[in-house]
């Protein structure tokens, strides 16, 4: 039998237990109820009847002698008092019988009473007209009749006090009842309650608790609360994420991986390729430079001329970059502020932000502490950055370069040159391929600028963030962290 039937078999006998224990107890109040309801509405109304009964006949006993003595009237009238309450309380005890034979012994009562009355009004009348023997006579005969109502009366009176008891005894007895069915039940609950304690903590919390201890939750943290399944919720839930985390770096590993292998590859073709491809392309560029001076062209001739000039230098630049990205050049460190280098990026494409009538605002309230890196190449990711954006937003438009520090709990203090357009901005499907190498949203772009750029600030220690709404521009954060890298991590710095 599994862990989980057993707990349920255990907790469904416990509930019922409670259920049966609970009926009982509304049975047993039910019960109780009504037999206080039956004593108080009808036997203590049948019994107080009789004992008004009793009272009565007997206040009637000694009106007559009295009267023989003194012939007084007052004893008639208080005799004929009492025989009108002797009247009115059999009358109610007709109303509250409750059994055929308290009903029959109500009616021999009756019967008895009324011939008492009759031979009594007889007695009354002899003794008024002064015949006293006979009278006399006649009332020591009522006195047997007298005694006979009374037995009947007191046997009345016997007969509701049997029925009190009777219900008081039946009270007892279903008392008594439930007291032992507690006594049977309390430890048959709790033994199903130690039994299930048992179960639950041999067989769950313990291993629980074991193995929390194998997960690594620790007695500290065990002994702070005492909850080993919540120290074990939090180490599988820790176990859960750090497995996915696993998963998710494995899978990046592998792409990257993957990618390096491919990028290794084509850089390797690349630059082999740009290596033929660069003396032949000079030979090109100076044979141009000469025609260009000794040439005299006309208008058509001079318009393909420069044509084909840019078209060159368009080469020449794909050639470098394929040379730069395949054979990153040595960095130059030196301790240098990146406020300055955005400066110099500014000055270097004042030209190509008035062409593109881009309008540039630099956000900065005090210049950037100074951090170990090399100018020339933090100024190439500027400028490419700055490039991307003009080209992005066509003529006209703005840019805005805010600088800025915060601080990283991983690497401390961070120097940060967000650089944002209002272009048309980036597709969010393709952000995660827009900083990987060859891939390029220009139909003559080479899809090496961006790649490059986060080799670069990689080199220092840093990285590129990209943020991004398509239709509402594009920000390029560059991270630098306020620390003195001596050595960069390319090769050959």
């Amino acid at each position: 039998m599994s862990l989980r039937v057993r707990i349920l078999l255990l907790l469904g006998a416990l509930i019922l237990t409670a259920l049966a224990g609970g009926l009982v107890t509304i049975w047993h109040t039910g019960a109780t109820d009504a037999l206080l309801t039956s004593l108080i509405d009808k036997n203590l109304a049948s019994f107080e009847a009789a004992e008004g009964l009793e009272i009565a006949l007997l206040r009637q006993k000694g009106y007559l002698t009295y009267f023989f003595l003194d012939g007084n009237p007052e004893w008639l009238a208080k005799l004929q008092q009492d025989n009108k309450n002797f009247r009115e309380w059999l009358n109610k005890a007709h109303l509250s019988a409750a059994t055929p034979v308290m009903t029959t012994i109500l009616n021999k009562i009756d019967a008895k009473y009324r011939d008492y009355a009759r031979g009594r009004d007889e007695v009354i009348q002899l003794y008024t007209a002064g015949r006293r023997e006979e009278g006399a006579k006649l009332h020591w005969d009522l006195r047997h009749q007298f005694l006979e109502i009374y037995d009947l009366c007191d046997n009345y009176k016997l007969i509701n006090q049997g029925i009190i008891s009777q219900i008081r005894n039946d009270s007892r007895r279903r008392a008594k009842f439930i007291n032992t069915l507690a006594l049977v039940v309390m430890p048959g609950v709790v033994l199903l309650g130690l039994l299930l304690a048992y179960i639950l903590v041999k067989q769950l919390l313990e291993p629980i608790r074991r193995l929390s201890l194998e997960t690594g939750a620790g007695m500290a943290e065990l002994s702070g609360k005492g909850d080993e399944v919540q120290a074990l919720s939090r180490r599988v839930h820790d176990l859960i994420v750090n497995v996915d985390q696993a998963q998710t770096k494995l899978e990046r590993s592998q792409e990257h991986l993957l990618q390096s292998e491919k990028m290794a590859m084509v850089g390797k073709l690349a630059a082999g390729v740009a290596h033929s491809i660069r003396n032949p392309l000079t030979s090109v560029k100076m044979r141009l430079f000469s025609l260009g001076r000794s040439l005299d062209f006309t208008p058509t001739q001079q318009e393909d001329f420069e044509v084909i000039s840019e078209e060159i230098r368009h080469i020449d630049t794909i050639v470098a970059n394929f040379l730069e990205y395949s054979r990153p050049p040595k960095l130059v460190m030196q301790n240098i502020s990146p406020s300055d280098v955005v400066d110099m990026a500014l000055q270097l494409l004042r030209h190509r932000l008035e062409s593109y009538n881009v309008e540039v605002t630099v956000k900065r309230t005090r210049p950037l502490p100074e951090v170990w890196a090399d100018p020339d190449q933090l100024k190439e990711v500027l400028v490419n950055l700055l490039t991307n954006a003009c080209e992005a937003m066509g003529s006209g438009g703005s840019i805005i370069i805010k600088e800025g520090e915060t601080f990283l709990q991983s690497v401390g203090q961070v120097v940060t040159i967000q650089v944002s357009d209002n272009g048309p901005g980036i597709p969010e499907s393709i952000q995660e391929k827009i900083l990987q190498p060859f891939f390029s949203t220009k139909e003559e772009g080479t899809g090496l600028g961006l790649s490059i750029a986060v080799r670069i600030l990689s080199e220092h220690g840093g990285w590129l963030d990209l943020d991004s709404q398509e239709g509402r521009g594009a920000t390029f954060t560059i991270n630098l962290p306020y620390r003195k890298i001596k050595y960069g991590s390319h090769p050959d710095s």
